[in-house]
């Protein structure tokens, strides 16, 4: 008779296959990739079509669309415009989706207190992802 991965009592070694292997984590993983795979296609597709046309359209590229703004720089701002947008995205799916999901696989694998992130018992844990930035430069006044 076979054990998972929640029936074997906490070791000091940590069963890394059996978390890849586990449901939880491989719906996260799964969940993960549809999205990135989709939208880094999608934004090299957009960076390589501007990269395209900047060098095959140089008449349509340098059409002016106000005074000295031209189709050109517009397309190149919308480059930044993307990264903001697809970041904000992912964040969004992380905060919704990936860590419920990280959660999840954590749990399961409580009884290795302190041996993963935010996994050490404390009474006041913070869900995976929640974690405040702070800065590490030091300040001089």
């Amino acid at each position: 008779m076979t054990e998972t991965a929640t029936q074997r009592e906490p070791t000091g070694e940590i069963d890394w296959r059996a978390i890849e292997e586990s449901p939880e984590f491989q719906e996260l993983v799964h969940k993960r990739r549809a999205f990135v795979l989709p939208a880094t296609i999608f934004f090299l597709a957009w960076y390589m079509g501007f990269i395209l046309l900047t060098a095959y359209a140089e008449d349509f590229m340098s059409k002016r669309v106000y005074e000295g703004l031209t189709v050109g720089y517009c397309l190149a701002l919308t480059q930044f415009v993307m990264v903001v947008v697809l970041g904000l995205m992912y964040l969004s799916r992380s905060a919704k989706v990936f860590d419920p999901l990280a959660e999840k696989a954590i749990e399961r694998y409580a009884g290795h207190a302190g041996r993963f992130a935010r996994t050490d018992g404390a009474p006041e844990r913070e869900p995976v992802g929640s974690r405040r930035v702070t800065s590490t430069a030091k300040t001089d006044r």
